[in-house]
């Protein structure tokens, strides 16, 4: 379905032909560790040249930042620097505060680190890294600040600033050696996953209007909503690499939504065709393709999606010239009307889509663009859980280690705040998660050991003790890029370095190391203990309440009008889209599109109707709604169809009139289709 990438050869079926493509993956994973391990013995070269406290700090750093993908590397640094600077700050702050109050001083370090669990969990991609990092850094300058049994010290500005610099370092020399050795491919992969789903959807709402149908369209639909979903972190990577898609990022985020609108008017014609009787359904269907562009109809299919990039700025004028066209289509009936019209939305969200692609290959259209609506938060609920979570967890490791008075107590805080906020925006797999980078975490303690204490005596050279890391680290983040344990292994390449602990003069204290590597052991087992102990809601549970809260705000617009406008709405609902979980079923994400498509068609109904004068009487007709009687609803918009049509119109009032019916009978057959979903009374329990 033109998802093939263009660089790989057409398969032939022998078993053969998989040997070539295996083999240059194998290389740029171990090129990947290559990368990851030279970064992170830059930094540390550097932190050893300053003196700097722990230097192992910056080769950490430069570890974690250090991505396959150039874009994603970059981004990460970037919200790391962010994240570190507010963290420091947060603690310099919080110190202020509470300068001989250790109990104050450790409920607002739980404070803060709900906060930023919080926040991380309402944003997404790298900018949830960020915000979770804003949180574990300033308990990890506060590890160092309280010592082993003390509270807060005098010395917390000099500490938080000799932790930023190191971490400084890190990201410093990971975007040095990424970009150096990576010329960054995100861009062109972008454009060519826009380019093939625009023209899968392209082809299927040709083949709708053909006359296919049935559920292998409905199941070919849905899997296009997955795929469109994952377009997101993808952005996120291309946005990080390419410097001048920064500030348009909102046209990239345009073209996704193209695709949810094309998606919804592809589905909403397909369903209304198949209700139609046959002979008017090939009539109403010819009349709309004879006015789709004979270009369109070329590229529809799956093969050239270089093409799509090329001529990008050409189709779009097409699309534009051909959505005109649409929409002054004479027609004398509402059905011919509702499916040119609908034809004309698809070709809208073509346009976006367009110029997303032109903006990727620097073909920029020239004409201003309206900005995007700011995504809202589509639900509070997890971040709340997740901030609940993790104030339990560090209030719980720090009422232990005053109990016991542990030495290396505060490294257990640290820790378990670094893995209770680091996976808890990761909603669906976080138990998971944490229990895969737990154990890996335990075998880079192994590992650790065996470097620190059998290798590194011997070495006498920076030199000799890169290779020795590089022993661990190099294979290690190879291996995290393959599909098998990824977290694992990642745990391993980044957290073997604070293990081993290298400094200029390194030291060989075998019951210090032991305290410490069982008090980073003992922090990830307790926040990987709490994701069971306290988990997550359920992906069924979300997904309904995902499904409720967008019926909640679209029972609200047929009434209040508390959403007034298409783009808001639309925001509204790819919002929801974006967290959907993953193993929610396909007809789940359907109704999601489902109240996307109804939605703006009331919001389109209420202007029309307040310019034929009939807005009272669409509000009688919509109020069944907010009680969940979609029977009723459906019933008074038919009398108010049949009411439009004696009204005297004429000319371009006659145009309303038919646009109004089109837009009843839409709203009509999704009531009917879906009405389970419309009447559901489970609403107020779920929100």
């Amino acid at each position: 379905m033109g998802t093939v990438p263009l660089s790989l050869p057409a398969t032939t079926g022998r078993p053969e032909t998989g040997q070539p493509r295996r083999i240059p993956s194998l290389l740029s994973n171990l090129l990947f560790g290559l990368r990851l391990w030279a970064a992170a013995c830059l930094a540390l070269y550097i932190a050893f040249w300053l003196q700097l406290d722990n230097a192992y700090w910056a080769a950490t750093t430069a570890a974690i930042v250090a991505q396959p993908s150039l874009g994603a590397s970059l981004r990460k640094a970037r919200f790391r620097m962010v994240g570190t600077v507010l963290g420091a700050v947060a603690i310099v702050v919080l110190t202020a505060c509470f300068p001989q109050n250790r109990a104050g001083f450790l409920l607002g370090l739980a404070f803060w680190g709900a906060a930023c669990g919080f926040v991380a969990t309402i944003l997404r991609n790298f900018a949830a890294y960020g915000a979770a990092l804003a949180g574990f850094t300033a308990v990890i300058i506060a590890s160092d600040e309280l010592g082993a049994t003390g509270g807060p010290s005098g010395d917390i500005f000099l500490l938080a600033l000799t932790r930023v610099s190191e971490i400084w370092i890190g990201l410093a020399c990971a975007a040095l050696v990424m970009a150096s050795t990576d010329v960054g491919r995100a861009r062109r992969r972008l454009a060519e996953l826009f380019a093939a789903l625009r023209s899968e959807l392209t082809h299927g709402l040709f083949r709708a209007l053909a006359g296919a149908g049935g559920e292998e369209m409905r199941m070919t639909r849905r899997d296009l909503i997955r795929r469109t979903i994952e377009l997101e972190p993808v952005i996120d990577e291309v946005i990080g690499e390419a410097p001048d898609l920064r500030l348009r990022s909102q046209e990239l985020w345009a073209a996704v939504q193209g695709l949810f609108v094309t998606l919804s008017s592809w589905r909403m014609i397909s369903n209304h065709l198949e209700l139609l009787p046959r002979e008017r359904r090939r009539d109403a269907a010819e009349a709309v393709l004879q006015r789709l562009p004979a270009a369109l109809r070329s590229t529809a299919a799956e093969s050239d999606l270089a093409s799509w990039a090329t001529n990008g700025a050409y189709l779009r004028r097409i699309c534009a010239a051909a959505v005109k066209a649409m929409m002054a289509l004479p027609v004398d009936t509402p059905s011919l009307r509702m499916l040119a019209d609908g034809a004309a939305e698809a070709l809208i969200g073509i346009t976006r889509t367009l110029d997303g692609i032109t903006l990727m290959v620097g073909r920029c259209p020239c004409e201003p663009k309206a900005r995007l609506a700011q995504l809202p938060i589509p639900d509070y609920l997890p971040a709340l859980i997740n901030a609940v979570r993790i104030f339990a967890t560090i209030c719980c490791v720090e009422l232990f280690w005053i109990i016991t008075a542990w030495p290396s107590g505060t490294i257990a805080i640290a820790w378990s705040t670094i893995f209770i906020t680091s996976f808890s925006p990761n909603v669906d797999q976080a138990y998971a998660t944490a229990k895969s980078r737990w154990l890996g975490v335990t075998m880079a303690a192994v590992c650790a050991a065996v470097i620190k204490f059998a290798v590194l005596p011997g070495c006498e050279t920076f030199s000799s003790l890169a290779i020795a890391i590089g022993v661990v680290l190099i294979p290690a983040a190879a291996l995290s890029t393959l599909p098998w344990q990824p977290a694992m292994f990642g745990a391993i390449a980044f957290w073997f370095l604070p293990l081993v602990s290298p400094e200029n003069v390194i030291g060989y204290d075998s019951v210090q190391f032991y305290n410490s590597a069982l008090a980073i052991i003992v922090g990830a087992g307790v926040s990987t203990l709490a994701f069971r102990l306290m988990p997550p809601a359920s992906p069924a549970f979300r997904a309904a309440r995902l499904l409720a809260l967008t019926l909640r705000d679209l029972r609200k617009m047929t009434t209040t009008r508390t959403i007034s406008t298409r783009s808001a709405w639309e925001s509204a609902v790819y919002a929801r889209l974006s967290v959907f979980p993953q193993q929610a079923n396909s007809l789940q994400r359907s109704r999601l599109l489902v109240a996307l498509s109804v939605g703006s068609e009331v919001i389109r109904l209420r202007r029309i109707a307040r310019r034929l004068g009939e807005s009272a009487q669409l509000d009688t007709a919509l109020k069944p709604l907010v009680w969940g009687k979609s029977t009723l609803a459906r019933e008074r918009l038919e009398h108010l169809g049949n009411a439009l049509s004696t009204l005297p119109a004429v000319g371009r009032k006659r145009t309303l009139v038919l646009r109004a019916q089109g837009c009843i009978r839409a709203i009509s057959e999704e009531l009917l289709r879906h009405a389970v979903y419309f009447d559901s009374k489970a609403i107020h329990e779920l929100c």
